[in-house]
């Protein structure tokens, strides 16, 4: 079993071709098939080798690894060899007809009542019309003729699914320059090497039809290729997922603080049967992964439900999976005292200012003569775990005050922030010295 998830280097990676790729990995790792990465950068004006290194970037932090890699632009001398063979079968017909012209037809096609298809006229070309056509500086685009078949498959996703051929313009699959199309390029490519199953957005099932028509045109055999059509996603508010909302490419979910194995998780379970809030290992995914419970419905995708998962994900990470995330410094304790009070990497930095750096601090009025109490009851001696019970049993005892009137303007005047970690662990990290400048700081202000 062999499938390939092949994104155009044309721009970042989003959630939503980050989806299919999640899909494609999680089933070939769960069976114990091949992941192919293959780029289709046959589009030279968009294409470019930065979205490229950007997409490899992007997946290598995922997690997602891959057993070949191809690119197109290697392969247009197979291309070529498929072109002519398919111009010599007369399944490829050259068109003259311009953009105008095209949308003149549609409109005349759609004021008779009829559907906008092609009407295949080059077709009725003499090779004495050609020639003329050639000579007066036109060249021609190339078109497939499809057979009018009905094409059936059972989807994987979708369950029974047919296009009907005779419904469908003839697809243009070479442009005048030359170039191929992502339609055929597609075919020939999968076809090649060796893909068996195909999982990809539910956008794509009329071109599956088509595509089915031109790998029978190539010589496949009914049944070559297994596929699996996901619904799209869609945003939060029900409309469709746009690829220019920039808070959804990874690489601003990876620059916010995002987990990657949240993101697997949640991509992985989105629209399925399965709980998009279990904080599982990457083992863990691909052993629960079931392509069949993934929902024929759209799936939507919500970023507070993310921000969930990730912060679970967080708070169950041990000292020796965080510590690339970490300050250089912070140790273990650090870690175990913070790791409850966040949901995203990204905060790691605020609270190790907040128990090494300096900070800004403050104080209600009210409060500043309970603090210079604080101050001078500030214990002596080990500063160790047990330093918050002392200190806090002195000032109940001096102050008679307790609940939030005791802890909050401590908390304020030691980290700035009126919740957050357990000072109890916060102490024995800040040291005597900070705590106390600290206090005499939120006093002063």
């Amino acid at each position: 079993m062999k499938v390939r998830f092949a994104p155009s280097p044309t721009g970042q990676l989003h959630v939503g071709n980050a989806r299919l790729a999640v899909a494609n990995w999680l089933f070939a790792r769960k069976q114990g098939g091949q992941f192919l990465l293959r780029m289709d950068d046959t589009d030279t004006q968009r294409g470019n080798k930065a979205y490229e290194e950007a997409i490899r970037r992007d997946l290598t932090w995922l997690g997602l690894d891959w057993d070949e890699y191809a690119r197109q632009s290697e392969r247009l001398a197979r291309y070529e060899e498929v072109i002519e063979h398919l111009k010599a079968t007369g399944r490829l017909y050259p068109c003259f007809e311009s953009e105008l012209e095209l949308k003149y037809k549609r409109e005349q096609r759609l004021r008779a009542g009829k559907p906008p298809l092609y009407d295949r006229a080059m077709l009725k070309m003499t090779d004495e019309q050609r020639a003329r056509a050639e000579a007066n500086g036109k060249v021609p685009y190339w078109r497939f003729k499809l057979s009018g078949a009905t094409r059936r498959w059972q989807d994987i996703v979708m369950g029974d699914c047919h296009v009907k051929l005779t419904a469908v313009s003839d697809p243009v699959l070479v442009r005048a320059d030359g170039s191929i199309l992502y339609t055929l390029a597609s075919v020939i490519d999968d076809l090649d090497m060796g893909i068996t199953h195909i999982l990809r957005g539910e956008d794509h099932v009329t071109n599956t039809g088509v595509q089915l028509d031109i790998a029978e045109a190539l010589g496949a055999k009914e049944g070559r290729f297994t596929f699996g059509h996901l619904p799209l996603l869609l945003g939060q508010d029900g409309g469709k997922l746009s690829k220019r909302l920039g808070g959804l490419a990874l690489s601003t979910l990876r620059n916010d603080g995002i987990e990657p194995r949240a993101l697997v998780a949640y991509l992985a379970r989105l629209g399925s049967s399965d709980d998009p809030q279990a904080a599982s290992s990457m083992d863990e995914i691909v052993k629960g992964y079931e392509i069949s419970h993934v929902s024929r419905s759209a799936a939507r995708f919500d970023v507070p439900q993310l921000l969930g998962l990730n912060r679970r994900v967080l708070h169950g990470m041990s000292y020796d999976e965080i510590r690339p995330h970490l300050p250089e410094g912070a140790d273990e304790a650090f870690w175990l005292a913070i790791r409850g009070n966040i949901d995203l990497a990204v905060e790691i930095a605020h609270w190790w200012s907040v128990v090494k750096g300096d900070i800004v601090v403050s104080a209600q009025p009210d409060d500043t003569d309970f603090l210079r109490e604080a101050a001078r009851l500030l214990p002596e001696g080990a500063w160790d775990d047990t330093v918050w019970k002392r200190w806090i049993d002195a000032l109940k005892s001096e102050t008679d005050r307790k609940g939030k009137k005791l802890f909050l303007p401590l908390r304020l005047a030691l980290t700035g922030e009126d919740a957050g970690p357990e000072l109890a662990a916060l102490l024995p990290l800040m040291g005597r010295e900070r705590v106390a400048q600290r206090l005499k700081d939120a006093v002063q202000h």
